[in-house]
This record gives C-alpha cells, structure tokens and sequence, in this order.
C-alpha cells in the first residue's frame, strides 16, 4: 500500500518509517524533510488544505502522527502557546485533514494518541473502551477530544480509524538502556514510564493498518505499551483486535 505519515518526520514517525518502507510506499507530509531515504515528501503543514489535498493524493491509508508540545498526563502546567499548538493540530488540523481525506475517497488509516488522555498515576488501565478520558493535561485533553473528532468521521462519513494509545516510545537503544535503568525521577512526579520500543511500535501500526482495511464506520482505541506482563496495561483488545503484544523484549534477550 502507499501510505501517508502526517507529521512523519517528527520523533515516532522517523522511528517506524524504516520498518514500515520495507512493506509499503511511504510518502511524508510534514515541514521538516524525512530522515530516511526513498520517502516521499510533501512539505507543508496539516493546518494547509492545500499541502493535505496534495499529501493525500493517490495514497492508500494514513497514519497520523503530529505532535506539538507534549505533556505528561498528570500536569495541569500549560501556556497560551501549548494550548494553542495543540488545539491547532491535534484538533483543528485533524478535523480539516479527515475532512479533506474522505473528500478525496482516503477512508481508512491510524490516529496516533496517547495514555496521556488518561489520568497517569493510576495503578491500573483496565479496559480502553471504559476508562475515562480524565488527563488533567492540555496535550491529552486535545489528544482526548481527536479520538472523539475520529470516532464522528467513523460513525458520519464511513471512515475506518483505529487510535493507538501509545507510551513511551524509545529507540532500540534507549529501550534497551532505559528498561535496565528506569528513569523515576520524573519532573511532573508520574510514575516510571513502561516503555516501548520502536519495533513494536511499528509492529502495532503495521497491525492497525492491516486492520482498517476490514469493515465500514469503525473507530476503536487501544492501548500500545511495552509492557509485556501486563503489570499496568490490559492488553487483552491489542491482542484480540490486532493480533498485537509487545515482542521487543524477547529479541534482545535473544
């Protein structure tokens, strides 16, 4: 397939792009140009309909990956630029691209969201489909109100959209070090992260790509998380859904 990252040069873009153009043709839309060799690239923002109508033309699928001004999801620290940047992007620039991709027939593709929507000093997610979206945080109150912008698109224009619910994505080097070495002296004061390595993030794209290609009108969440014993993630709809679990730790130790 010939799949579009939006906001594909930013940090988990530039991650999954070399697993992803080993099976697919990527094209990236994006300000900042590709790391990678053998990409596609359309420079532009997703807040300019007329680099999403060129982005958007003749691809398959989507993943969506933009991402300004992030925050953990126990702050209720913000700004008029974060709050700006994120209502720009994760709210009005979705809706314009989703808008303008089922206009252009482009129906099925990948929100990248965050556990940050939730609450982060729970001991416990326990079911993606009856958590609250209760962050105290303005990064995952808009990331929060994209999956609900996704969920209208799925059920009022027969979009396909699944939003993984991601966490700490690392480099293969940095998982590895940080799982030795768990950094706990988080400046907001949230718990260890459990982290998860890119491999197994484009694994779970990879996975919801495949998946969106089944069925009309769907949206579901689900939770990505390197977190193999299921010590604070119940994995069970990434398993059941997508046929996902996290793999990364078996190959370094392998």
């Amino acid at each position: 397939m010939k799949i579009l990252l939006a906001g594909g040069s930013g940090m988990v873009g530039t991650f999954i792009t070399p697993y992803l153009i080993k099976e697919h043709e990527i094209r990236v839309l994006d300000l900042t140009e590709p790391k990678h060799s053998g990409v596609d690239w359309v420079k532009g923002s997703v807040t300019d309909p007329e680099a999403i109508n060129k982005a958007i033309d003749g691809v398959d699928a989507f993943i969506w990956l933009v991402m300004l001004s992030p925050q953990g999801g126990t702050v209720t620290n913000q700004n008029l630029k974060v709050i700006r940047e994120n209502y720009d992007v994760n709210c009005m620039g979705l809706h314009m691209f989703l808008w303008l991709a089922q206009g252009a027939g482009l129906t099925r593709g990948v929100y990248t969201s965050s556990m940050s929507v939730h609450y982060r000093d729970r001991d416990y997610y326990n079911n993606e489909d009856e958590l609250p979206l209760d962050t105290p945080s303005a990064y995952g109150l808009s990331k929060g109100f994209g999956e609900r912008i996704c969920n209208y698109f799925a059920s009022w224009f027969d979009m396909n959209l699944i939003a993984l619910r991601i966490t700490g994505p690392r480099t293969r080097a940095a998982y590895i070090e940080e799982r030795a070495n768990p950094i706990v002296d988080h400046a907001d004061g949230s718990k260890p992260l459990f982290v998860t390595d890119e491999a197994d993030l484009a694994r779970a794209y990879m996975a919801a790509l495949e998946n969106v290609q089944i069925g009309h009108g769907r949206f579901d969440a689900v939770f990505i998380a390197g977190d193999e014993e299921e010590k604070e993630h119940n994995l069970t709809k990434a398993k059941s859904l997508l046929g996902w679990a996290p793999r990364s730790h078996i190959e370094i130790e392998n």
